[in-house]
């Protein structure tokens, strides 16, 4: 996929965790983050009221094998937190007051990628930029491929 454009450069977006022991520190830390773009943050906070956020899906499909899925949300489900050796890890990220919820299957998919919202003359959309996790994609974004 093309590179994300200068204005899309985001910061790191928080992982909302709950601990009941440390975890390991050896691990790098953007693993299993995902990124916000500026105007992916500036659309959320235009359409999003009170406690809903815009969730993103992985599912099977389209013309390169998988498929981003996004929808607007209130509901943090039992899958999209991950119990890992005592620690409660939940797929919240959240950046400027927006928030984005990754479920634990669609992270796998998703760990590392930008969230951009672009507007173009014939449509407008929340897509997934410089994704690592993807091999190749459709020409629209839709879709990928996954690295094996």
């Amino acid at each position: 996929p093309p590179p994300a454009p200068a204005c899309a450069v985001g910061r790191p977006l928080r992982w909302a965790s709950s601990f009941s022991q440390p975890g390991p520190t050896e691990s790098d830390p953007s693993e299993g983050q995902v990124f916000l773009s500026e105007s992916c943050v500036k659309r959320l906070l235009e359409i999003t009221e009170g406690s809903e956020f815009l969730r993103l899906q992985v599912e099977g499909g389209g013309c390169s094998g998988f498929q981003y899925k996004f929808s607007l949300d209130t509901v943090i489900n039992p899958d999209d937190r991950q119990g890992q050796r005592g620690v409660v890890v939940v797929g919240v990220f959240e950046q400027g007051g927006a928030r984005v919820v990754v479920d634990v299957d669609s992270l796998a998919f998703v760990k590392g990628s930008m969230v951009d919202f672009s507007q173009e003359l014939i449509r407008s959309s929340f897509q997934v930029v410089s994704n690592p996790q993807a091999e190749k994609g459709c020409s629209c974004g839709t879709s990928f491929s996954v690295k094996f």
